[in-house]
């Protein structure tokens, strides 16, 4: 697809009390109104453009000189110590890749050359807008990012979860971030997206809505890191021994398959566990249950970039798996934690910039923000340009330069000669040959701060995402948009937004319009490119279609009480474990229960303390007298109806009775409660629980 510069064709539109000047490409710009004052730098410099980074042509690489970027990224990545500004959030572990073959003829990047090849790694998950001290279970965007220390030099793939993001060029990051953290005048509120400012900054950026599809999903609200894609977001290339480019992009593919939570489970989770994911990865690999992704690659060349429906230097699309299906080249395991979690999670830094020779970079202009900002948010963080000698940002390679001294410099050049070029045969030296080189791409056109045209269509691909979901899905979305719109004060920013809503679906828009009361539809919102309805769906997209291949991972909660049937209990767990799955017994009292035949078994939690959404699946495993008794537990009941609201599989032995009838629920009441009386039976619930969820039940629950 041909990439021509966008012209200065503008339409102009009238949105509350603003003109807007929306571009081609898309982007809107604020014109001044009445006594509205001009946007300058903090030097006082009047500022003709602040949607877009300065380029050599369009799409250009970005240019070194833009001191507005510069300025404007700079004061943001130093805006908050001593966390990070965004990723605050995280929780890292320890693993290593291996390497399924060679990729030679794509790339000379070390770690490709030799099948079963072992690279150490560290990685680690976080949420974007929460503070520190935030809860797990946020609707937010986790980050997935993966620093590989190879034999040429560390590799930081920085990714998310999602493999799309919100804005087209780096310059708007400062902007979307500002807008989701709490309001500047409130502080609040913390670690979500529903208040006014997140969603007016949305509704004037169109090239947001197929990120906000991502948002708006289960995606946001994963089960565990261990069930969860990880994407490097951008293009990237590969570049082989001879400097010949192929694009690539990098997927993390969870060996568990995908899973998520509900909203009424998450909200849930986050008071009865806000380290839910934290203890969650700690459990699984002090365990030995270590968590495994496959790393693939979508490989491309030139001629398939300019035939594909969109730009693939676009950072707010993808390209579908089934049009170009990922390759699996090697997996990624996590088997130990850090020995400190402040020396390690909090002290890794990550670098979009940070590549070994043979990995190279497209001119995604979100990429290109990204490699220049990111030095600086580590200086400000770390204090100290020495960062790199802390032993987890170290590499784990030779290495030999000229950087000095600083504040904390652990280690110094020894010699006479802290330069070069030095006569004296002291020090390292450049090596053209090892070294890492740019593919030698032609650069064309002005320097000018514009989008292309190609990154024009801000719909079709928010539309393809949403007709990919399966019917429960796409409910979810609707009452996510629903839930984070009514918590806007503004009925111009809800309105606004549902402006937007009906180019990607007329019946979710219509859908969300109805539950926040708007009384008549507003028109579709005026797009730069008609969206497309033929772009047909992609399975690959929905978190159900992609769901485990067995329950192994996965976590039982087994209700039990005094004098319950300790021989079917023992072969419930025997079953669950068989399957790879653990099991947790929640009883009256934490210090456990005494079976029928006189065992006493420990519980790992009471009743109170061990709500049904910390489990996958729940087993009620109780005497007559136990269930009578905790049928008079609020607690008790919770647990039960919970479970069947958040639509989990069940099974219970015949003593369960009364807890079902006070939680409101007949033991029959579908085919996901599953009695329990021998083998077959239990068989036929670890067989249930694959499912992970009976969909069929949302229905009638109607949370």
């Amino acid at each position: 697809m041909a990439r021509q510069a966008t012209q200065d064709k503008r339409t102009t539109t009238k949105i509350h009390d603003q003109t807007l000047l929306r571009g081609e490409g898309g982007e809107l710009h604020q014109t001044r109104a009445g006594d509205t004052p001009v946007l300058t730098t903090a030097q006082g410099a009047p500022v003709a453009d602040d949607q877009n980074s300065l380029k050599a042509g369009t799409p250009g690489p970005s240019l070194i000189e833009d001191f507005h970027f510069r300025e404007k990224i700079f004061h943001f990545d130093h805006e908050r110590i001593p966390e990070r500004v965004v990723h605050a959030r995280g929780y890292g572990a320890h693993g290593y890749f291996e390497t399924y073959e060679s990729l030679a003829d794509y790339t000379r990047a070390d770690i490709f050359q030799r099948a079963g090849e072992k690279t150490p790694a560290f990685v680690r998950f976080s949420t974007v807008a929460g503070s520190e001290g935030s809860a797990d279970l946020a609707r937010d965007v986790r980050g997935f990012a993966v620093k590989l220390y190879t034999k040429e030099g560390n590799w930081d793939i920085v990714g998310n979860n999602i493999p799309v993001f919100f804005v087209q060029d780096a310059i708007k990051f400062p902007d979307v971030i500002h807008s989701v953290k709490p309001e500047a005048d409130r502080g609040f509120p913390q670690a979500q997206s529903a208040h006014d400012t997140f969603w007016d900054f949305i509704s004037l950026t169109p090239e947001s809505m197929h990120m906000i599809m991502w948002v708006m999903s289960d995606r946001t609200i994963p089960r565990s890191f261990r069930f969860m894609e990880g994407f490097g977001v951008h293009t990237f290339r590969f570049l082989n021994a001879r400097d010949e480019s192929t694009f690539v992009k990098f997927l993390w593919k969870p060996k568990l398959g995908l899973q998520s939570v509900v909203w009424n489970e998450a909200v849930k989770i986050n008071g009865a566990d806000p380290d839910f994911h934290r203890r969650d990865l700690w459990e699984a690999v002090k365990s030995g249950n270590f968590p495994e992704w496959e790393l693939c690659v979508q490989l491309f060349d030139q001629a398939f970039a300019d035939s594909f429906d969109f730009d693939v230097l676009d950072p707010t699309k993808l390209i579908p798996e089934e049009i170009l299906p990922p390759r699996p080249v090697g997996r990624l395991v996590l088997d130990r934690m850090p020995d400190n979690f402040f020396a390690e999670t909090e002290q890794v830094a990550f670098m979009t910039q940070n590549v070994p020779p043979g990995i190279d970079f497209s001119n995604d202009p979100l990429l290109q923000g990204r490699n220049f900002s990111y030095l600086d948010t580590q200086l400000k963080r770390l204090g100290s340009p020495n960062f790199t000698h802390l032993p987890i940002n170290a590499p784990k390679c030779p290495f030999a330069h000229f950087q000095q001294d600083g504040h904390m410099a652990m280690r110094n050049p020894v010699g006479r000669a802290n330069y070069q070029p030095n006569s004296l045969g002291e020090g390292p030296r450049e090596d053209p040959a090892q070294g890492a080189r740019s593919f030698r791409e032609p650069i064309e056109g002005p320097k000018a701060r514009l989008r292309p045209e190609s990154f024009a269509d801000h719909y079709s691909q928010a539309r393809q995402f949403f007709n990919s979901q399966t019917g429960p899905e796409q409910k979810h979305i609707a009452m996510a948009l629903t839930f984070e719109l009514s918590k806007c004060e503004n009925p111009v920013i809800r309105e606004r937004m549902v402006a937007h809503l009906l180019n990607i679906d007329e019946a979710l828009g219509a859908t969300v319009a109805d539950r926040i009361g708007l009384e008549t539809l507003p028109k579709p919102a005026d797009a730069a490119v008609a969206p497309r309805d033929d772009l047909p769906p992609s399975p690959a997209l929905s978190i159900i279609q992609n769901g485990p291949p067995s329950f192994a991972g996965r976590k039982v909660g087994v209700l039990v009480s005094n004098g319950c049937d300790g021989k079917l209990l023992k072969a419930l767990q025997m079953a669950i474990e068989k399957e790879g799955a653990t099991v947790e017994l929640i009883a009256p009292k934490v210090s456990g229960v005494v079976t029928a035949d006189g065992t006493q078994l420990p519980a790992k939690h009471m009743i109170d303390g061990g709500p049904s959404v910390l489990f996958d699946a729940v087993a009620l495993i109780l005497s007559k007298e136990g269930a009578q008794m905790l049928a008079k537990e609020a607690a008790a009941r919770d647990f039960v109806a919970d479970a069947f609201a958040h639509c989990k599989f069940i099974a219970y032995s015949p003593e369960a009775d009364p807890l079902f009838e006070k939680a409101g629920l007949e033991p029959d009441a579908d085919e996901g409660l599953v009695p329990l009386d021998g083998a077959a039976s239990i068989a036929t619930f670890v067989q249930s629980c694959r499912k992970l969820r009976l969909w069929a039940r949302e229905a009638a629950v109607k949370l």
